[in-house]
């Protein structure tokens, strides 16, 4: 699966593309709809199924200060992109320069110039071009005129709400963890380097914990203690028992440790049952359920009983998570 950042990278086989074309940040199931009709009509024309997305999100071009919480950065994407068929995305290096093209310089130097789409599929609620004039239906015309075949499909729906990657951020800032992970079709993660932290969760508490540095802004559920999966995305060798790829059940802390009175807000992961030295690899966490919220105790030993706790209910969850899937 190929990542393409510039115009200049893209190489397009002798069948043209299928394109899926959206901002798709978590690739939800919503999404997955519009990239199944991609990959599937690129089969059918002997196109390469192509995702088109953008870097950065248009909302914090055209209102700088909105950038939206990033649910999937673009490296996930593009990896969950490919095991779904798609044989390349390419990240529209979104800036004022194309916020200003008008829709049908959009087309033209998108799909047309660039990518040599013969279908391209799009959501209902999808808008280009300057001030965001585009329609579906403006695409509909345009493209017809250009000999690319659109569809548009309808937004999905689960709970009488539409699919949404806003009705997932939602969730996370109700630390309903588990509601993301349904309309999602997996758990929500986050990534990061693993850094030192205040350091007294192994030394004081006897519960090590990973601590992660994440991007600028990152979607993180509230403030809370969850349930999840912890695992080391890079492949070096580890000073310990856990393994490079393998996920491990893991009590994952959100917030800022008020019992402690500090002030930065961390993500922190205790991982069951394993120790390694982890410092300065790159790891995920996996939010499956939320256990508990973040509380202020009066000691440290009321705040010991309440580990144990979120530690014996991080199990049983973890447990049914594991049989279900």
């Amino acid at each position: 699966m190929q990542l393409w950042r510039t115009f200049d990278e893209i190489v397009i086989p002798d069948g043209g593309t299928s394109v899926a074309l959206g901002v798709f940040d978590g690739l939800h199931r919503g999404h997955r709809g519009l990239v199944d009709h991609a990959v599937g009509t690129g089969r059918e024309l002997g196109a390469s199924p192509v995702l088109v997305t953008f870097d950065p999100h248009p909302v914090e071009v055209v209102r700088p200060g909105t950038h939206p919480l990033v649910l999937t950065p673009l490296e996930r994407r593009a990896e969950l992109a490919g095991e779904l068929g798609v044989d390349a995305v390419f990240a529209l290096p979104f800036d004022t320069g194309m916020a200003s093209w008008e829709p049908d310089e959009f087309i033209d130097r998108v799909l047309v110039r660039g990518l040599r789409s013969r279908s391209v599929t799009v959501g209902s609620n999808f808008s280009f071009g300057r001030r965001a004039a585009g329609t579906p239906e403006t695409m509909r015309e345009l493209c017809s005129e250009r000999g690319i075949d659109v569809r548009v499909m309808d937004l999905l729906e689960s709970g009488g709400e539409p699919v949404s990657s806003s009705r997932i951020r939602r969730l996370l800032s109700e630390s309903d963890v588990a509601g993301a992970a349904s309309i999602l079709g997996r758990p929500h993660r986050v990534s990061g380097l693993v850094v030192h932290g205040a350091g007294r969760g192994g030394r004081d508490l006897g519960y090590p914990t990973a601590n992660l540095d994440l991007a600028e802004y990152t979607a993180v559920p509230v403030d809370g203690v969850y349930a999840g999966w912890f695992t080391l995305l890079d492949d070096h060798e580890v000073d310990g028992s856990i393994l490079p790829g393998r996920r491990y059940p893991a009590a994952i802390s959100v917030g800022t440790n008020p019992t402690f009175g500090d002030a930065a807000r961390s993500v922190e992961a205790f991982v069951l049952d394993e120790s390694a030295d982890l410092y300065g690899r790159v790891a995920a966490v996996d939010f499956v359920d939320h256990v508990r919220d973040m509380e202020k105790f009066s000691s440290v030993d009321e705040l010991l009983v309440a580990m144990d706790r979120d530690v014996a209910r991080t199990r049983a969850v973890l447990e049914v998570d594991a049989e279900r899937h």
